[in-house]
């Protein structure tokens, strides 16, 4: 079975969900080509979550049933907002989990399914707290994962996200 795919839960019949839908194009040069350049006109701000696991650290996922992918948690920035504060509101609204954001350790550029040209800025971040996951599952969130380094190439949907993770220390 496709570890992409949530444990669980099986669509109905006849739903057009029955089988594994296509995941969303990979961030990159769009229809509108390389995006290098390009002006950003949408900015949003997530988290690489790292804690020490069983057998190695391990790192915070979400899946996100309108796209059915597995991402980090990141999100839009708010009028007025920083980037690393909306990384660390982002990583709260969408996990449940307080978090201290450490360095920056990584931007993605592309364009988005609207043709606009989106920037994402990754930091680091350390859990404050519990790690439990006891957040409810929403439409934007429906299930939040701490997935061991090692196991998340195989999981996470985009290579930019697979990237980030591979450079964890001790993977």
């Amino acid at each position: 079975m496709d570890p992409r795919r949530r444990r669980g839960v099986d669509p109905p019949a006849g739903s057009g969900r029955d089988r594994y839908p296509r995941a969303p194009p990979e961030p990159g040069p769009g229809p509108g080509g390389d995006v290098t350049d390009a002006p950003v006109e949408v900015r949003a701000a997530g988290g690489l979550v790292v804690r020490s696991g069983r057998h190695g650290p391990e790192v915070l996922v979400v899946h996100r049933p309108r796209y059915d992918d597995w991402s980090l948690p990141k999100g839009k920035v708010d009028p007025g907002e920083s980037l690393v504060d909306a990384a660390v509101r982002e990583v709260r609204e969408e996990t449940g989990i307080e978090a201290r954001p450490g360095p920056e350790v990584g931007r993605v550029r592309y364009r988005d399914r609207r043709g606009r040209t989106k920037e994402v800025v990754y930091w680091r971040m350390t859990p404050l707290g519990p790690t439990d996951l006891a957040r409810e599952p929403d439409d934007e969130v429906d299930e939040v994962r701490w997935v061991p380094v090692a196991d998340a190439a195989r999981l996470l949907t985009y290579e930019h996200d697979r990237r980030l993770v591979a450079a964890v220390d001790g993977a």
